[in-house]
């Protein structure tokens, strides 16, 4: 569909104040503001095609330090979003209220939207008081909501070997701290062992136990997992040492408090029902390649067939790729997923349904304008 631009503008002078649609996407562990690559543009391009009664706008987290407590970027970020939405409707004129925002993360950037989202509705000075920032939808991509799934690392050996060697310099490092010297050699991880040679031996008390109990005590695969995937979030700098691993460990221990995460879906299924605040996560699935691969992958745990939230993860399949890691990290890379058309177009058609929920009037069809798609 040909718009010409005297026809765009008179389409902006018409728009009603305040009808506005900002999309904020925040980027995951170890991420950077060009996580997304062109995804976002992408959306403000379809939807501003496809929703002419409204000003579509996008903006980026900026790149925030993954580590220490959670809690700490929730509140930064809710602060930031506070006085962005203020700057926005105090522009469009539409007062409080007038922009309607959906929230979309990546990876651990899907917990700091539904942890912000959670806050500013349990921060309400009263139950029946409206929701503001206006938060229309909460959309997460790929993120461990229960856990990124165990087998990550054990189904690319190679690849297994690579991140295990990295961890192993984070917990000389670590071991080094605790012994007080820079040439101790720690002992040797089993856990790490399990990964590449399946191995199961029973491990003894060790500077490593010592450092991280709790992570130590869940066992030895998934805590080899954990490491190795920190080890290769932390690809760019391997050698920073204890204070590193220490601040962005705790940044990912939100992954190991299983009643917590469990918590964080059901209130979000309860935003979704009591609030109208859509709630979906697209999750990588990499379909079974026999015989190396007789079963589907994923990068996180899924909710149980049964559960309720299940209905709300929605697959983005990835036939490309060699490894979830892989396929995670390039989720928004047209050559590295050929989902990736599928997803930006599954993405406007969940936005379009939040703006269906809150009421926004718009002229569009359920059909995409001819000739424009998301990538």
């Amino acid at each position: 569909m040909n718009v010409t631009t005297s026809e765009k503008q008179q389409d902006e002078e018409n728009k009603p104040a305040g009808d506005v649609l900002l999309i904020v996407f925040i980027h995951g562990f170890k991420g950077t503001e060009s996580t997304f690559e062109n995804f976002p543009s992408r959306l403000q391009h379809v939807l501003s095609e496809s929703e002419r009664n409204l000003s579509v706008e996008y903006v980026v987290f900026p790149a925030y330090e993954t580590k220490g407590e959670l809690n700490a970027a929730v509140v930064r970020f809710a602060d930031w979003l506070t006085t962005l939405t203020v700057q926005r409707e105090v522009a469009h004129g539409g007062g409080a209220g007038g922009v309607k925002i959906v929230l979309c993360g990546h990876s651990m950037g899907g917990l700091l939207a539904a942890d912000s989202l959670l806050e500013f509705i349990n921060s309400r000075p009263d139950r029946k008081a409206p929701l503001w920032p206006r938060i229309i939808a909460c959309i997460a991509f790929d993120t461990p909501y229960l856990g990124i799934h165990p087998f990550v690392f054990k189904n690319s050996a190679t690849r297994a070997v690579e991140y295990a060697d990295a961890a192993r310099g984070i917990v000389t490092d670590v071991y080094s701290v605790f012994k007080g010297t820079t040439t101790a050699t720690p002992p040797p991880n089993p856990a790490l062992r399990q990964i590449t040679a399946g191995t199961s031996e029973t491990s003894s008390a060790s500077a490593w136990a010592k450092w991280a109990p709790a992570a130590y005590a869940i066992g030895g695969a998934v805590l080899a997992g954990a490491t190795a995937g920190a080890a290769y979030m932390r690809r760019d700098d391997i050698t920073s040492g204890y204070t590193w691993a220490s601040d962005h460990m705790r940044f990912v221990g939100s992954l190991w408090d299983e009643k917590a995460m469990h918590q964080r879906l059901d209130d979000l299924l309860a935003a979704d029902t009591d609030h109208g605040i859509i709630f979906k996560t697209f999750y990588l699935f990499l379909p079974a390649s026999p015989p190396t691969h007789p079963d589907p992958r994923t990068f996180v745990v899924l909710p149980s067939r049964s559960s309720p939230v299940f209905t709300h993860y929605v697959p983005s399949p990835n036939c490309v790729v060699q490894d979830e890691v892989q396929a995670h990290m390039g989720m928004f890379k047209a050559g590295n997923n050929d989902g990736y058309y599928r997803l930006g177009l599954e993405t406007v058609q969940v936005i379009r349904q939040a703006l269906g929920r809150c009421g926004t009037q718009s002229d569009h069809t359920q059909q995409t304008p001819q000739g424009d798609s998301v990538g």
